[in-house]
């Protein structure tokens, strides 16, 4: 009582310095002006000091935690099932209350029991009536894996408020208000601005340092202290038990992840509850092994402890003995109560309160929220987007960062899908500014993977070929600005390696010039696989065309039992000297180490053909390097393009996205539609308006049916004339129109602007396509009108209503 006396007397204590403040206040407002006038100096010498002092100090603001943000519902347009219970669903939240109660009784020191949490309209719900299977008409759904991706790209996790509940209502913060005192002006100095932003910037110093200190603390200290909620922490996972579609075992899965996790793993330190669509079932066993050791057995009432009394639910296994023990029991209770009818204190679950999932097509494609989703993680960041929403088909975005604000980023890795260049995955280094490109198979040039700082030519850069879809082989080409190097795989030549070394050019061009002024190649280094075909002292292992120096170094593949190889080498020589003799081959020119000799590569013709082969591989190897050169220049082009260009491949069955295949589709349905009303119009009665003339049933006579036959066909002929005589009107139309527009523009053509000739451009061109078009329907008009008078003279005469008639004049 003592203690609860004094703070009442601090508390009125403080109304009466508040009270004698307010006062004060009231009496300067009524102080004449000259006294305010003689006070204001002082006033802002106290305020610039109280500024400085201000600055001076540090105020560590604690960071908000992120709480829940309650999407915009119209609660008005939900079914009445989601804004009220049925008189059933009320008594299922009284047995699952009464449940609670006995379960906190029999279990305090347990976690409360999660069952009838608040849907969108604040009503409870009972957890096992939010469930609602329901068949999918997308096979990727069937899948366990496929469809907890799906959920997984669905759902965004956000972290609660309190990690130990579902649910923390925060309290709603007052507005502020209308009116505030208006700040007095900045009569600061601006050399005393300039030292103290110095100051500052030597405080943002300190500050990085002792950011970068505490970082590093950090994470010392989380490799070392233990998690404070380790085991208090609550999670739903979806439980998948062995048995049924071939389950070998049961597992777990996260819905945020979509990943896997067994029963045994060290994850799951314990289970609170489980429920379905049909019951709900309370762990009762001891998880001291975590879930390792737990029985998943939920018609064990020791093990599981159901709610809901079902009679569907699994039977407890029971041995042998204890299944004839209990079948005699079974005969005695039919014995006894014969005649007599069980209670039935089953109570069913009510059908779920939620509407049947329907995803349309275009939903199931976006998967994500408006197509796109976001994960942060601890230094790195996930982004998600469904398929076609990017430009650039850019599906998925993992960027990694050095701090823990995720300011600095180390490194990009950005996926693709339905690209037309097969672009699959782009890895891009931040820190030393490397790009890699991965590609599918299909790039027209074969590539696989690109590795570069810049897209210019002659840098630094890593080439990696499907070798399978090349002729050559390539797998392989690293180039420098003086070094080009690449690796063959199955040539015909054994062909392995090939190392060019470039000099400078003689004179100063573009970058992409090589093939106006080609880098001269200064060395050339090739290393060829074992050929079985030829014996080793014969099968060139290396070979190097040192072209400056006018040398060829061979080096021949070893044997298999010696240690050593042979090598030879070759001076080669202009073939004329100064004076224009033809220069003979000489012991000289050629200098040999042979592990056994022989007679005949000691000749000197042996040694002049070979070394005018080695001449000419040494041109074709020079042109090869050439070419390759070339396909550089040719690839990074290419690749420029497709990249300004970043085209997707549609399939032919999507009929929204592909253009092509709508347009042939409107194309087709428009034949068709020609098609039909060309079948009406043949199935016309061109009899109709002339039998009209005549009495109704009445018997036709002969000479009627020749009248009949004689208007049928002059009216067919006059309007055949008269669709001639339309079509050579409008194209003298079009042929006078054309002629006064050309006078017109002879007669003004100096006085045109570029605007007045375009136009007349663009009319003469489409008068000439009017005027052709009326021409060649004019003459496909006169080759056609013959062969249809005939057509329909022959109709007449085969027409079931004159032919008997009409029979005596063929």
């Amino acid at each position: 009582m003592e203690v609860l006396k004094e703070k009442v007397e601090e508390e009125e204590a403080a109304e009466r310095e508040e009270a004698a403040e307010r006062a004060e206040r009231r009496e300067k407002a009524m102080w004449p002006m000259e006294v305010q006038k003689e006070e204001s100096t002082v006033t802002q010498e106290m305020l610039r000091d109280l500024e400085r002092k201000l600055s001076e100090m540090e105020v560590s603001i604690p960071e908000k935690p992120s709480t829940f943000t309650n999407d915009p519902i119209d609660v008005s347009k939900l079914p009445l099932s989601y804004q009220s219970n049925t008189l059933k669903e009320e008594h299922l939240l009284q047995v699952a209350d009464n449940f609670s109660r006995q379960y906190s009784h029999l279990c305090p020191d347990r976690v409360p029991l999660f069952l009838h949490p608040l849907n969108e309209c604040k009503v409870p719900k009972f957890v096992s009536t939010t469930i609602r299977p329901t068949l999918m008409p997308y096979p990727e759904l069937y899948n366990w894996d496929t469809c907890a991706q799906f959920v997984s790209d669905f759902l965004s996790m956000v972290p609660l408020p309190d990690p130990l509940k579902p649910a923390v209502q925060e309290e709603e913060k007052a507005p502020p208000k209308k009116y505030a005192i208006r700040p007095p002006r900045d009569l600061s100095s601006r050399f005393e601005q300039e030292q103290e932003m110095k100051r500052q910037k030597a405080i943002q110093a300190e500050e990085e340092q002792r950011l970068r200190q505490e970082e590093e603390r950090l994470m010392e200290e989380e490799s070392a202290k233990t998690d404070p909620l380790h085991g208090l922490r609550v999670h739903s996972w979806v439980l998948v038990l062995a048995g049924k579609r071939e389950v070998p075992e049961s597992f777990f899965i996260d819905p945020f992840t979509a990943r896997s996790y067994g029963k045994d793993d060290d994850h799951f330190l314990g289970i609170e509850s489980l429920w379905n669509h049909k019951n709900y079932w309370v762990n009762m066993q001891d998880c001291w092994n975590c879930c390792k050791d737990l029985v998943f057995d939920l018609g064990d009432p020791v093990k599981w402890e159901y709610m809901l009394l079902d009679t569907s639910k699994p039977l407890l296994s029971l041995t042998e003995g204890d299944d004839s023990e209990m079948s005699e029991m079974n005969d005695e209770d039919d014995v006894e109560n014969l005649g007599k009818e069980d209670e039935d204190e089953s109570f069913d679950m009510p059908p779920a309160w939620v509407e049947r999932i329907e995803i349309s097509p275009e939903a199931f494609e976006t998967r994500c929220p408006n197509g796109k989703k976001v994960i942060q993680y601890k230094r790195a960041k996930l982004e998600k987007w469904a398929p076609y929403v990017n430009t650039n088909g850019l599906v998925s975005r993992l960027t990694s960062y050095e701090d823990l604000e995720c300011t600095k980023i180390l490194e990009v890795k950005e996926w693709f899908q339905n690209r037309e260049d097969m672009l699959e995955l782009r890895h891009v280094n931040k820190i030393t500014g490397l790009i890699i490109d991965s590609f599918k198979p299909g790039h027209s040039q074969a590539l696989r993977v690109h590795s570069y700082t810049s897209m210019q030519p002659e840098r630094d850069r890593v080439m990696e070929f499907y070798e399978t879809a090349r002729v050559d082989g390539l797998i392989k080409r690293e180039e420098t600005a003086k070094t080009m190097t690449e690796y063959y795989q199955g040539r015909p030549d054994f062909l392995s390696y090939r190392h060019v070394d470039f000099g400078p050019r003689v004179k100063k061009t573009a970058l992409n010039s090589a093939e106006s002024n080609p880098r001269p190649v200064v060395k050339i280094t090739e290393r060829f696989l074992r050929n079985p075909e030829k014996p080793a002292d014969e099968d060139v292992a290396e070979r190097v065309f040192m072209i400056l120096d006018e040398r060829i170094q061979l080096r021949y593949h070893c044997r298999e039992d010696h240690i050593t190889a042979s090598k030879r080498e070759f001076l080669r020589r202009t073939e004329v000297d100064s004076k224009g003799n033809k220069i003979i081959m000489t012991p000289d020119m050629c200098i040999s180490f042979e592990v056994e000799p022989t007679e005949h590569t000691k000749k000197l013709l042996y040694q002049y053909e070979a070394m005018m082969k080695l001449k000419d591989e040494e041109k074709l190897s020079r042109h090869q390097a050439w070419e390759s050169e070339l396909e550089v220049l040719e690839i990074l082009k290419l690749r420029e393009e497709e990249e300004a260009a970043h085209a997707l491949t549609i399939s032919i069955y999507d009929t929204k996205r592909n253009e092509k295949s709508k347009e042939y589709r409107e194309a087709m349905e428009r034949v068709m539609h020609e098609e039909h009303l060309r079948q009406m119009e043949a199935q016309l009665d061109y009899l109709a308006p002339f039998l009209a003339q005549l009495p109704p049933g009445e018997k036709l006579t002969r000479w009627q049916a020749v009248r009949l036959k004689d208007e049928c066909l002059s009216d067919f002929k006059q309007r055949l004339i008269d669709k001639a005589n339309l079509i050579q009107a409008r194209f003298e139309k079009e042929t006078q129109e054309l002629q006064k527009k050309q006078q017109w523009y002879q007669e003004n053509q100096v006085t045109l602007t570029p605007e007045d000739e375009d136009l007349y451009l663009s009319y003469c061109s489409q008068a000439m396509f009017r005027i052709r078009i009326l021409e060649q329907r004019l003459n496909r008009h006169k080759e056609l009108a013959p062969l249809k008078y005939l057509a329909l003279e022959e109709k007449l005469y085969k027409d079931p209503r004159l032919v008997e008639i009409l029979k005596v004049f063929v």
